[in-house]
């Protein structure tokens, strides 16, 4: 509905109002009429379905289109593929992922979530559970409506009780998704097939598509019994297989050791345009590892298919054995386009040895990364130089005109280096540039009140020493972390290296309890809410959070708003440099490396599209089939 070609009838209601009744009476009428007008008009276009979302721009594919580019839709069905999986799991329960116990690799095969995502567009997904999406011009709030041939695995109908139920399970039990979904305030039931969500405020463009994402989860299920005739908790960890609506269920598993998912060839959505070309292979298996030497040495010897290799060491020397030369495996480089990668040695500000910034910057000085690169990682790394790193997002130089006006509205509260001086890691490489930063590393420690006493730096003004304890989750980390350890003994500090389980590992960090840690942000190409719980106030002291470092910054609270409610691209962009720079100034990490693409070893048994996702890494299994003549060429050339 047009609202403004109802304002020339309010108009002259005014008028007739006025000339009858008087000001007095006319004008509460008039008021409540107009107060009243934009929900009719808000109401009326929320009946405009979509059969997918873009955060900016139009989508690439019309209503009806038959399948994604990438995807073959005559990819074979069939054979089956092996994965390592790294650690351990005691856990199926997806509302609980990063709570409670560990997490099944794979889970997310056995479930659909009401959009699926594009792989060859930025910010695009297309209806998977739901056939359309609506929503207002204010976008206030959204509406999804399920397709009526979407089934649970036991064929009962997905409803909208299922989407609510799921919505009320992850927000009230995961603290990720109580962030994420935060400015979500109600779902209820519109309509036969629709859930309607709202939200607390409007304008907030990316809410409708988080809302998209969310894995839904079968009330019926949940609500029932088990075997043993207890009623089932989604509050807790469960090693039951949870019923599920995807392309995949749970065939057999052994806790901690395997799980393997077997295709649902009566899936109900395989014909579906977003499915088409998808979920081929009729086995996955994932096999678990606790070191990483014999997770590479089960590859080597062919009982896993498909390896991701995550040490520079392995990747330079370690790929020399005879199925390599015989090309029965495939080394492959995928590049990294969809992924704003930091990675750094992050504080914990919620201890006060690490307030002062200087004494943060003090510690980047103190990394030779040239050196490590060269002796550690076969100079295959980069260094990181912004939270967006890797993609259009990352700011560099000085800020142009559009950070600028961002910029200029909390100009007295931010570092004046974020307007003055590009961000810049120092170099070294050599012993004279890391002794020369060592220097300036202890010239910041001194302004920061710290100084040497008895070979220990120590607090100026109580005499208590500077100790800091690296906790890891990694055994790999402990080589380039021991380098970093010998470097910063020298400035006096007290450090330890401490290497645990990642159940501890993961205790520890939900309970804040730690100094410095390895951490990483994967950033999206569109930024929004996701933010808040990265680097906003309140994430920081919700247990479970992203906001590891514990940020809590008002600036950055506001340069955040500014992202997620951009009107458009350019927008949208210009604020989230502006929030990197703010957040790199501030120093609340000593930034780490990275490669820009993901390394892949693969058995050669494997199809795939001619023309792969732009934005879709390897997209391994995804798109990808089992080929019976190449394995058998690989089987027969290893006998």
């Amino acid at each position: 509905m047009d609202c403004h070609r109802l304002r020339r009838p309010v108009n002259a209601l005014r008028r007739v109002f006025l000339r009858t009744t008087g000001a007095a009476l006319a004008a509460p009428i008039v008021t409540a009429f107009e107060a009243w007008l934009p929900a009719l008009c808000a109401s009326s276009e929320v009946q405009s379905w979509r059969h997918g979302l873009a955060l900016f721009g139009d989508l690439k594919y019309p209503a009806q289109f038959a399948h994604f580019d990438y995807a073959d839709p005559h990819a074979p069905k069939g054979g089956a593929a092996r994965q390592a999986a790294f650690g351990t799991y005691d856990n199926f329960n997806l509302v609980l992922a990063g709570l409670k116990g560990s997490l099944v690799a794979g889970i997310d095969l056995i479930y659909d979530s009401l959009l699926a995502q594009s792989l060859d567009e930025a910010a695009a997904e297309y209806g998977l559970l739901a056939d359309a999406v609506a929503y207002p011009a204010d976008f206030s709030s959204v509406t999804y409506r399920l397709r009526p041939e979407a089934k649970w695995h036991d064929r009962q109908a997905i409803t909208p009780d299922d989407v609510i139920f799921s919505f009320d399970a992850f927000k009230n039990n995961s603290p990720q998704a109580s962030a994420y979904y935060r400015r979500v305030i109600k779902a209820e039931q519109t309509g036969e097939r629709e859930v309607t969500f709202t939200f607390d405020a409007a304008g907030n463009r990316e809410l409708p598509q988080i809302v998209g994402q969310l894995t839904i989860l079968p009330k019926h299920w949940w609500e029932a019994a088990d075997r043993t005739g207890q009623r089932r908790d989604v509050t807790a960890t469960t090693l039951e297989p949870p019923l599920g609506s995807g392309p995949y269920r749970i065939k057999e598993f052994e806790p901690g050791r395997t799980i393997v998912y077997e295709r649902v060839k009566e899936y109900w959505g395989k014909d579906v345009n977003v499915k088409v070309g998808y979920d081929n292979f009729d086995q996955l298996r994932f096999e678990y590892f606790r070191d990483i030497t014999v997770e590479f040495e089960a590859f080597e010897a062919d009982q896993v298919d498909w390896y991701e290799e995550s040490t520079a060491r392995n990747w330079a020397t370690g790929y020399h054995f005879p199925a390599v030369r015989e090309k029965r495996v495939i080394l492959e480089e995928f590049p990294t386009r969809n992924v704003g990668t930091m990675q750094a040695f992050a504080f914990n500000l919620r201890r006060g040895k690490f307030k002062d910034p200087r004494l943060r910057r003090a510690f980047n000085f103190a990394l030779d990364f040239e050196t490590i690169n060269n002796e550690l990682f076969y100079g295959q790394y980069q260094r990181i130089s912004s939270y967006f790193e890797g993609t259009e997002l990352a700011s560099s130089g000085l800020p142009n005109d559009k950070e600028l006006r961002i910029l200029e509205t909390v100009r007295d509260e931010v570092p004046l280096d974020v307007f003055i001086t590009p961000y810049w890691n120092p170099i070294g490489g050599s012993p004279s540039a890391a002794r020369n930063n060592l220097l300036e590393a202890m010239r910041l420690l001194e302004a920061a009140g710290f100084a040497v006493r008895d070979f220990k730096l120590a607090d100026a003004s109580t005499g208590q020493p500077l100790t800091v304890e690296f906790l890891l989750a990694d055994p790999n980390y402990e080589r380039f972390v021991m380098f970093y350890q010998e470097s910063l003994k020298r400035l006096g500090i007290d450090v330890t290296v401490r290497t645990v389980d990642d159940v501890q590992y993961e205790n520890r960090l939900r309970q804040w309890d730690f100094d410095i840690v390895v951490a990483s942000w994967a950033q999206t190409l569109s930024p929004g809410n996701e933010q808040r719980d990265y680097w906003g106030a309140q994430a920081a002291e919700t247990p479970g959070s992203h906001n590891v470092i514990g940020v809590e910054n008002k600036v950055v609270d506001r340069l955040i708003d500014h992202i997620i409610f951009a009107k458009d691209r350019d927008e949208l962009v210009a604020a989230t440099r502006a929030l990197d720079r703010v957040l790199l100034w501030n120093h609340y990490v000593v930034p780490q490396w990275t490669y820009g693409k993901v390394r892949t070893a693969r058995w050669d048994r494997f199809g795939r599209p001619d023309l792969m996702p732009v934005y879709g890494l390897s997209a391994f299994p995804t798109i990808w089939w089992f080929d019976a003549r190449r394995a058998a060429r690989t089987t027969s050339r290893q006998r």
